[in-house]
C-alpha cells in the first residue's frame, strides 16, 4: 500500500494491527525479500536471539522481574482467537500486564523453542512435533516492543518457519 499507493504507514498500521514502526519494518522486509536480499543481518539475529532466549528463560523460570526488564514499558501483546477462545483477539498493553500473562503460560513455555519466524527470531511451540502456536517479537533497542501470538491454522501455515539451535 505504501509503495504502490503512497498510503502513509500511520494509516496502514491499524489495518495490520501493528505499530507504524513495525509496519515500516514489515514493508522493509518485504522489499528485501522481493530483491532476494537477506532479511535480517546476522548481527541483528544474534541480538534478537539474546533477548528472545532471555524472555523464554524468565518465563520458564517464573522470574517476573527479569521478564519486565526485557519488555518496553508500552509493549503490546496480540493473540489471535485460537490462542484463547474469545469473541475477539486478545490485546494487552504494558510491561506488567504482558509479564503477568507470560507468567500464566509458564507451563506452556516448557514446550517452546527458538525459531526463525518470517526471518526474525521468535518462538515456536510444537508439542509432540505438531506446531501449536508461534510467538513473533518486535525488538527495538534491546527491548521487546510487540509480541504477536499466532495459533490459527491458516495463519500458522502462512508463516515461514525454521528451527534454531537450542
Amino acid at each position: 500500500l505504501h509503495d504502490l499507493f503512497a498510503v502513509p504507514f500511520d494509516e496502514i498500521a491499524p489495518m495490520v494491527e501493528k505499530s507504524p514502526a513495525a509496519t515500516r519494518q514489515l514493508a522493509s522486509r518485504a522489499r528485501r525479500r522481493v530483491k532476494g536480499a537477506p532479511l535480517v543481518p546476522e548481527a541483528d539475529l544474534t541480538r534478537q536471539r539474546l533477548v528472545v532466549d532471555a524472555f523464554l528463560a524468565a518465563t520458564r523460570g517464573g522470574n517476573f522481574d527479569a521478564l519486565v526488564t526485557l519488555l518496553h514499558p508500552d509493549v503490546v501483546l496480540r493473540a489471535d482467537k485460537a490462542v484463547v477462545p474469545t469473541a475477539a483477539p486478545i490485546l494487552l498493553r504494558g510491561a506488567d500486564t504482558v509479564a503477568t500473562s507470560a507468567m500464566a503460560a509458564m507451563q506452556r513455555a516448557r514446550a517452546t523453542a527458538p525459531a526463525l519466524v518470517d526471518g526474525v527470531v521468535g518462538l515456536a511451540m510444537a508439542p509432540l512435533g505438531r506446531l501449536f502456536l508461534v510467538l513473533g517479537f518486535t525488538i527495538e533497542d534491546g527491548l521487546i516492543t510487540e509480541i504477536d501470538i499466532v495459533a490459527e491454522p491458516e495463519r500458522l501455515g502462512a508463516l515461514e518457519l525454521a528451527a534454531l539451535d537450542v
